[in-house]
């Protein structure tokens, strides 16, 4: 399969909680409570895992917690899925965030290059 992303993704060990999901118009999913397991981020998006059936095209707020000090809140959408054993990876495109996201991912991946 060719990789067609934007921007390069690290990887991450990150927990995210979605409770959530909403649409543009106005459709909203409640009390979702799905643990998420962060394996990469970029610039553009997100990676992740989890056991939960999420639905493709709807957004949820996310807390990205980088390191010890630096976190990112941001508006991700869900774009694809894909089957891994007994959970799902979904792919995701961050499309809400601070304009400071981009120092802080800097920084992010410079330490761990460290």
């Amino acid at each position: 399969m060719i990789d067609m992303r934007r921007e390069r993704r690290w990887p991450a060990s990150l927990k995210l909680e979605i409770s959530s999901l909403f649409k543009q118009d106005n459709e909203k999913i409640e009390n979702v409570d799905a643990p998420i397991e962060v394996i990469d981020v970029s610039h553009a998006g997100v990676g992740f895992r989890t056991t939960s059936v999420l639905p493709i095209g709807y957004y949820f707020n996310a807390r990205l917690v980088l390191g010890e000090k630096d976190a990112l809140n941001c508006v991700v959408r869900i774009l694809r899925q894909q089957e891994d054993g007994d959970a799902f990876i979904y792919g995701c495109e961050i499309v809400g965030a601070a304009s400071i996201m981009d120092y802080v991912l800097n920084d992010y991946v410079a330490n761990m290059n460290d």
